[in-house]
């Protein structure tokens, strides 16, 4: 126990670090004591930094953090380690839902006071109605049952497909360009008025998330060995799969379609401390918000002044460690 709290604050100490450092770095370096200057240059960098630099690395933190925490509670809840946030069509639900203002947003009378809010608006409500959906189909007809949500999950995603690729076929080149780095993901429109509301909804279903951690712990003996020592199995399925649909979408909404953030940390947090839940959660969601707010700091330093989509570093990250994780565990 007193290793784990030991490891979970070495976590914390990690990100803390992660976000001072890519406070403090980029295509415009800061230096503290510029920063405090009564002079242009002063001005220049407190601009940088809290306007632009500020919410994009509070950003990538955040969604960093909910990703893995969705991923680390979907996998204990199917007791499925290859479970994440996309598995239950959340994600694609949210892509298809941004993609289709991207794509026929031009066409509508938007009032300019709304338009920072119009793509996340689209992408919540893209992920709140394929969360609705799995709900309510499966509460209908599948009694809410595991099995029921991955099949639902996979035909979403495939209706889905199918949308973003008709969007795609009706872009424009513009349009185009706009979608197919938007599928990659990024932070390159972080505001502070689209990143609060995002943050307070991925905080929520936080809160919502970390008081599971007992019944989780207790799921991996079985829903009937759950039910006997008390676990109200129904209620701990929808309250993980709507708050985990809430974490990612609300991510998805303002970065975009990030992969294996939610597959991968989940298994790092298993190696270094072991799978009780209650260490499992707070270690993702530090793991998760220092590689996600690296993985952003490498995007947009490595080829400055242009920038690469944040997904590419983190597949780049998580399909090699993911290979690896695969051969560790072959049968010997």
């Amino acid at each position: 126990m007193v290793r784990r709290i030991r490891i979970i604050v070495l976590l914390g100490a990690a990100l803390i670090a992660a976000l001072w450092y890519a406070l403090v770095t980029g295509a415009v370096p800061i230096s503290l004591a510029t920063l405090f200057e009564d002079s242009d240059a002063g001005a220049f960098q407190r601009m940088v930094f809290a306007e632009i630099r500020s919410p994009r690395v509070v950003l990538a933190a955040f969604v960093g953090s909910s990703l893995a925490l969705a991923g680390a509670s979907l996998q204990g809840l199917f007791r499925n380690p290859l479970a994440d946030p996309g598995v239950i069509g959340v994600s694609s639900g949210a892509a298809l839902g941004a993609i289709a203002m991207i794509v026929l947003g031009g066409a509508l009378d938007i009032p300019n006071w709304l338009e920072p809010y119009v793509l996340p608006l689209a992408a919540v409500a893209g992920g709140g109605l394929v969360t609705a959906f799995i709900y309510l189909f499966a509460r209908r007809f599948g009694q809410f049952s595991i099995v029921t949500i991955l099949l639902l999950g996979i035909a979403v995603n495939a209706l889905a497909g199918v949308g973003i690729g008709a969007f795609q076929y009706l872009s424009d080149d513009a349009q185009l360009r706009t979608l197919t780095f938007w599928m990659m993901g990024s932070f390159g429109r972080a505001t502070w008025l689209a990143v609060l509301p995002a943050v307070a909804l991925m905080a929520l279903a936080g809160i919502f998330l970390f008081g599971q951690q007992r019944a989780l712990d207790r799921l991996q003996l079985g829903e009937a060995e759950a039910r006997h020592v008390g676990v109200d199995v129904k209620r701990v399925k929808r309250l993980t799969v709507m708050m985990s649909a809430v974490a990612a979408g609300a991510g998805v909404a303002v970065a975009g379609v990030i992969g294996f953030v939610g597959l991968v940390v989940p298994h790092l947090a298993r190696l270094i401390g072991g799978a009780a839940h209650g260490f499992v959660l707070p270690a993702s969601v530090f793991l998760g918000g220092a590689l996600m707010v690296c993985a952003d700091l490498v995007a947009r330093t490595v080829v400055v002044p242009a920038e690469l989509p944040v997904g590419l570093v983190t597949s780049a990250i998580g399909a090699p460690f993911f290979l690896w994780l695969i051969a560790r565990a072959r049968p010997r």
